[in-house]
């Protein structure tokens, strides 16, 4: 039995159900894969079918305006996804819907993980979208690599589709990457479990007790915080746009003691300044909204 005719058969023995594998839809593929970026599956499970109610198409969800996008969009962090998931839905209307991985790239919005996961499960085109977790399980199966990174993608896609590209259900693999990914290859790989543990290259190594593993597989960006803030300036953008959702229109002064018991506008008046324009500018919030 071959490596991709184990992974398979574990999968359709122990796969998630998840509603966005059942269905070749590109849009509500894109719309999952949009949420899970940054966003922990579970809670991607509410706010999917939510979305879908409110935006059922591309056509529903292009017409949108920003305040319904962000509001639908609100409970799930980094506004931002949510307005370049409208814009995509805009240039699928205006340009027509791509159907290979290329044409997915071509739209402003989408990057090549996505590209390829649209074109693998919507067109079952054999692309293999890497990204951490496949990276992970990629590159200690083929690799021998305990942590592998960015620069290893190149290879692991090589390797990855030379050996298994004849697989009829090619666009699986993935899926089932991911949930070995979710129940076996973590950052502490359960290996002696693992159905691929005789295929791995990293297994011996991980089993042998030979690997460090590091505190941080990745650096942790630095947070803006200004002066002596409870909260990075992230929260406090959220807040914001909690207080600006529930209100329609606001004063600075009244925004101010709203999102921080603690404001002092001689020290503080700037900062909070700086980050309405900032939201303004990512069209998160409109000027007319601050009064």
């Amino acid at each position: 039995m071959t490596v991709a005719q184990k992974l398979l058969r574990w999968y359709d023995r122990h796969g998630r159900d998840l509603p966005w594998r059942n269905t070749r839809d590109p849009y509500k593929i894109l719309v999952s894969e949009i949420m899970l970026h940054q966003t922990q599956v579970s809670r991607a499970l509410i706010f999917y079918p939510r979305w879908l109610k409110q935006f059922p198409n591309w056509k529903a969800l292009a017409k949108a305006s920003n305040t319904k996008v962000i509001r639908a969009w609100s409970g799930l962090g980094y506004n931002r996804r949510a307005l370049a998931l409208r814009d995509i839905a805009k240039q699928t209307m205006e340009q027509g819907i791509p159907s290979t991985e290329q044409e997915w790239l071509a739209l402003k919005g989408i990057g090549p993980y996505t590209a390829a996961a649209l074109a693998a499960f919507s067109g079952h085109e054999k692309t293999l979208p890497i990204d951490t977790n496949i990276r992970r399980v990629l590159g200690r199966m083929l690799l021998g690599k305990p942590f592998p990174q960015f620069t290893d993608d190149k290879r692991i896609r090589s390797l990855g589709m030379d050996d298994w590209s004849r697989i009829t259900k090619f666009y699986d693999i993935p899926q089932a990457l991911f949930d070995l990914a979710n129940s076996h290859c973590k950052k502490r790989p359960d290996c002696e479990t693992c159905p691929l543990r005789q295929d791995c290259l990293a297994a011996k190594k991980f089993l042998n007790g030979t690997v460090r593993v590091p505190r941080q597989m990745i650096k942790k960006s630095i947070e803006k915080i200004h002066r002596n803030k409870k909260y990075p300036d992230r929260i406090y953008r959220g807040k914001i746009l909690k207080v600006i959702n529930e209100k329609k229109r606001v004063s600075i002064k009244s925004l101010a003691q709203q999102i921080d018991p603690t404001y002092k506008d001689r020290v503080d008046r700037i900062w909070l300044q700086k980050m309405v324009h900032r939201m303004i500018k990512d069209r998160l919030i409109t000027k007319d909204q601050i009064v």
